[in-house]
């Protein structure tokens, strides 16, 4: 175990297979005969975890029998982006398995029918439970209109960890805010932290909507638009739905992109935002998409988009040679 008390086991290697590692770390070049004995395990233990950690590249044999191990760096990067493809798949597969609902209703016979329509809810704590709910479950995406003026610290702290969750497994996010949060410096700084990690927001100066749409099919909106306390109305009639989203996108397309107004050009990089160009820098300085998204706290599919905007931008038929005109003209 680590000095840490974490171990290689977060990272999918077993027991076995760090002890067998780590040994191999400390004596590089000897043989793995008897390292059963060494590590106090079973045969057929050890020589499932020596596949293993050749089949992943983590140890190495010679000619002569002997055994060395890959290095730290090297394998826990080897095991990092393994063990996040696993955890994307399983991500992948927990999303898409809203077809359990229909499953289950059955099991519920004509007892409870499934709601349809239009509900209303007036309690506001249930009204927040339903909205983070949604979002939680929302599989594609989420479109809002919302004209506040300000967020405060407690409303960026309560959407902070569903926003994050939203964007890093792939949700689109398309929000609508009113002009006026732009002169609130906290609540500028969320949006642009918002915008970093792939959601796309736009700013309007005149929008007295509240709106929210997820997955396309769940829209909700305020009971009584000029008293949002007096509750809520949730809607998934298809034909409702289709006009709140047809309100939204006319809204979407009269407002300004958010960048547009906020974001100043990166000194000495001709007009790249302040993200496109830590994304540069990443790109010249790491080999792998997902080190550089995971050092920007922004996902890999966003990461690649602003590094094929880069490539535009320079007009480079490469990395390398986006890499190599960046320097040429002194933008990194």
């Amino acid at each position: 175990m680590s000095k840490s008390g974490m171990g290689m086991g977060l990272l999918g290697l077993s027991t076995a297979e760090e002890d067998i590692y780590r040994h191999f770390l400390r004596n590089p070049g000897t043989a793995a005969e008897d390292i059963h004995l060494r590590i106090h395990a079973p045969k057929n233990t050890v020589h499932t975890a020596l596949d293993r950690l050749y089949g992943l590249g983590l140890l190495r044999r010679a000619g002569d029998g002997a055994v060395t191990a890959a290095d730290p760096e090297v394998a826990v990067d080897r095991l990092t982006d393994l063990r996040l493809r696993e955890l994307h798949h399983e991500l992948q597969q927990v999303t898409q398995a809203r077809h359990l609902i229909a499953e289950l209703r059955v099991e519920q016979g004509l007892r409870t029918p499934a709601p349809k329509g239009v509900e209303r809810m007036e309690d506001l704590s249930q009204i927040r439970n339903r909205i983070d709910d949604l979002a939680f479950f929302a599989r594609e995406e989420i479109l809002s209109v919302e004209p506040y003026t300000a967020l405060t610290q407690e409303n960026i702290d309560h959407a902070r960890p569903l926003d994050t969750r939203c964007l890093r497994r792939g949700v689109r996010i398309r929000n609508v805010v009113l002009k006026e949060a732009l002169d609130h410096p906290p609540t500028v700084a969320y949006l642009r932290e918002l915008t970093a990690q792939g959601a796309r927001i736009r700013v309007a100066r005149d929008i007295s909507e509240r709106i929210l749409v997820y997955d396309r099919h769940t829209a909700l909106v305020p009971a009584d638009p000029d008293d949002t306390s007096r509750g809520a109305l949730i809607a998934q009639e298809a034909g409702l739905v289709a006009n709140i989203l047809a309100l939204f996108e006319k809204i979407w397309d009269q407002a300004t992109d958010l960048a547009a107004l906020i974001e100043e050009p990166a000194e000495g990089a001709a007009g790249l935002s302040a993200v496109e160009q830590r994304v540069l820098e990443s790109m010249c300085r790491v080999g792998k998409d997902e080190i550089g998204a995971r050092d920007l706290g922004i996902s890999v599919r966003t990461y690649r988009r602003h590094v094929a905007d880069l490539l535009r931008v320079l007009d480079a038929s490469s990395r390398a040679h986006a890499a190599l005109l960046a320097r040429e003209r002194g933008w990194i």
